[in-house]
């Protein structure tokens, strides 16, 4: 092997480990926080859950949050038994652009009683991708992830394996027309090539479009399945 390909190799080594959250700018975003009816008579450390939103609720107003998924639910008055954190990513943004969440996590761990055994993201949509590349940036702090109509960035795919060790619970309309169902499906293929056994649950909506957010809703045995989840 000649001087040029040896650098070569090593340049691209260097690029794939340091190309991701080390080199995004530390940013800090505001969120919603929600705690267990219970949190305050009690001592236990609770599971943490980090909801990430949609590109319709971008901005610096977090009442945009409350208008479907998690934030919804929770001032509709639904109890959880788990901390929920809801950031909201700033206007010409995208939840891949900057490192917020080692700096939300720190507040939150700073500040409350949070099972580290017990981190959970999920989002839709433009949510959707954050969760996997959240995931994808810090593999080692999540038990599990579920993500609605999401994806991962063509710079990603290289790098899917990471997401093999967590698992996983994709939903996806084989109708939407915003996030093709292609999306996930190349996540899951993708997972399939990767040598360390893989925990991923797809679950097709036939026929289903983008809207899935009712979900969050209706589907209680999502959460059931989360909080089942530890590392």
């Amino acid at each position: 092997m000649n001087y040029k390909s040896s650098f070569l190799i090593i340049l691209i080594t260097l690029l794939t480990l340091n190309g991701y959250s080390q080199q995004k700018v530390t940013a800090k975003y505001d969120y919603l926080l929600y705690l267990p009816k219970d949190y305050s008579k009690k001592t236990k450390k609770y599971p943490l859950v980090i909801y990430l939103h949609g590109g319709g609720q971008k901005g610096n107003d977090l009442n945009k949050l409350k208008t479907y998924g998690l934030p919804y639910l929770v001032e509709k008055g639904q109890n959880f038994d788990f901390i929920i954190a809801s950031p909201q990513c700033p206007d010409n943004k995208y939840w891949s652009t900057e490192n917020w969440f080692e700096t939300l996590f720190a507040d939150l761990e700073a500040k409350y009683r949070i099972d580290k055994s017990r981190i959970y993201i999920t989002g839709i949509s433009m949510g959707g991708y954050g969760a996997y590349i959240t995931a994808l940036d810090f593999p080692d702090k999540f038990a599990a992830i579920i993500a609605l109509c999401g994806g991962i960035n063509d710079s990603d795919t290289t790098r899917v394996c990471n997401l093999s060790k967590i698992p996983i619970w994709a939903f996806h309309g084989t109708a939407d027309d915003k996030i093709p169902f292609s999306e996930t499906e190349r996540i899951a293929k993708g997972l399939e090539s990767c040598k360390t056994k893989n925990n991923f649950k797809f679950t097709r909506l036939e026929n289903e479009g983008h809207e899935i957010q009712y979900l969050y809703e209706t589907k209680p045995e999502i959460y059931k399945w989360m909080l089942e989840q530890k590392k």
